[in-house]
Formats: C-alpha cells, sequence, structure tokens
C-alpha cells in the first residue's frame, strides 16, 4: 500500500490538478489532503471543487477553519508585519471568492484524520498534533521534541504540512515524521515543481510533480492579487512570508 499525502494547495487547482493526475499514474492505493485549500492562488472554488469531485478526504487547516467560519484572519501565526501583509491579502481575496457551498464543505472538515497502515498508527493534522499553526520547521524539530509529540499524539507516523518545506525523518524510536510541503507554491529552492510526500509500509519519500505554473502565475495576474504571488509560482523561490522562516531555512532562499 502506498499513500500519497499534500496540503497546502493555496488554490493552486493547476498544481492540484498535476499531483493528483501523477498519484494516478504511480497507482497510490489512497490521497489524502492535509489542509489550506485557499490561499495566495485564483479561484478558489476550483481547487474545493476539485478535491470534492475525487473524494479526496481532507483534513481543516487554519485557512480552511478561518474562510468557512468567516474569521477575521488567517490564523496562520505569523508574527513580523510583512509576512502578515501579504497574507492579509491572500486571505482576503480567498474569503470573497469563496462561495456558501465550498465554505460549508470547510467548516465540516475533520482537524485530524487517523488509520492504521501495517499495525502502525498514523496520523495526519495541519500544523502539528497540538495546534493547527504551529510551524514545525526541520531545523528547529531536535528528535526529543518529535519524539514527545508523537507520544502525546498515541501516533507511530504524523504526518503535516503549514510550513511549506518538505522533509522526512525517522527517529530512533521507530518513529517517522513527514511534513509533506505545499502543492500550491515550490519550496523555496528554486525548483517550481509541487512537492508531495508518498507514505509506504517501510518509510516515506518526497516527490516532485511538474505542472504549468505559467498558466497558475498568469491566473494570479488576471485576478489582481499581488505580482509576488505569480513570481513565486514562476521562479520557484518564495518572494513572500519569509520572515517567518529560521536561520536555516531562510539562507536556503533567494530572498
Amino acid at each position: 500500500m502506498q499513500i500519497g499525502l499534500f496540503g497546502g494547495v493555496y488554490s493552486n487547482h493547476v498544481a492540484l490538478r498535476a499531483v493528483l493526475d501523477d498519484a494516478s499514474r504511480r497507482g497510490l492505493g489512497r490521497l489524502y489532503c492535509l489542509g489550506d485549500v485557499g490561499g495566495s492562488g485564483p479561484r478558489p472554488d476550483r481547487s474545493i471543487e476539485i478535491l470534492r469531485e475525487h473524494g479526496i478526504e481532507t483534513v481543516q487547516g487554519n485557512y480552511d477553519d478561518s474562510v468557512g467560519n468567516a474569521r477575521e484572519d488567517c490564523g496562520c501565526g505569523y508574527t513580523d508585519p510583512r509576512d502578515d501583509h501579504y497574507a492579509s491579502i491572500a486571505y482576503a481575496y480567498t474569503l470573497t471568492n469563496t462561495g456558501e457551498g465550498g465554505r460549508a464543505w470547510l467548516r465540516g472538515l475533520a482537524d485530524e484524520i487517523r488509520f492504521d497502515l501495517d499495525g502502525r498508527r498514523v496520523l495526519l493534522c495541519h500544523g502539528s498534533p497540538r495546534r493547527v499553526n504551529e510551524f514545525l520547521w526541520e531545523s528547529r524539530s531536535p528528535d526529543g521534541f518529535l519524539d514527545r509529540l508523537a507520544a502525546q499524539a498515541r501516533a507511530d507516523v504524523v504526518a503535516v504540512t503549514h510550513t511549506g518545506i518538505p522533509w522526512v525523518r525517522r527517529l530512533e524510536s521507530g518513529a517517522l515524521f513527514v511534513n509533506v510541503g505545499a502543492i500550491g507554491r515550490p519550496p523555496n529552492d528554486g525548483n517550481p515543481a509541487a512537492a508531495y510526500a508518498i507514505l509506504t509500509q517501510s518509510g516515506a519519500e518526497i516527490v516532485r510533480v511538474a505542472y504549468d505554473q505559467e498558466r497558475i502565475a498568469r491566473e494570479i495576474e488576471e485576478v489582481g492579487l499581488p505580482s509576488e504571488f505569480a513570481q513565486s509560482v514562476r521562479s520557484g523561490w518564495w518572494t513572500t512570508c519569509v520572515e517567518c522562516l529560521p536561520a536555516k531555512e531562510r539562507a536556503m532562499g533567494r530572498w
């Protein structure tokens, strides 16, 4: 059994379709979305419709909770005003352009998904097992901390998203942590291909999927969203929301 895990759609319906097509070609047994369906991309209802059409079980991310319940902000957890500036623009657009049917679907999502895989307890959540908008950065997640999270969550495998930068770590205890990244914008490495994770009985790997990023970049510009959002999907480098990055992850980026 191989299971596909992705998160951070960010209304990038072009990347979403490419990931679903790639998962189908690979013959993955199941596919899950770990939340944040809306975000910095155009026409948010399209991504919701694709997930519903394909019956993709989806975790409620902070964005989904905020849009579904019309909250004041995205609940992303940013603390720097420069990050919050662009997050506020993306959230206002997404909230305004998500129809009531889509909002109702987002409201009804569960905040976690659990299942067994070959005797291992798998937990899918958005930010972390303890908070929906917690950032689990690879450089700031020591093994002891991750072991405690897994034990407290009663899970052998924990998969998250939210940070947008993927990583996989097997702990000495045997616990497995997977940050699946975000398909809606590239993981700040200069490669515009989308990233998602494949979970197997023996571990997990991050795979990349090429898609027509120019198409989604043009749509971003057409609806009047900031050009920085389009530049990011074109170039593979983050242009916004970089102040939250720890020093190691920041040093890997271009801006």
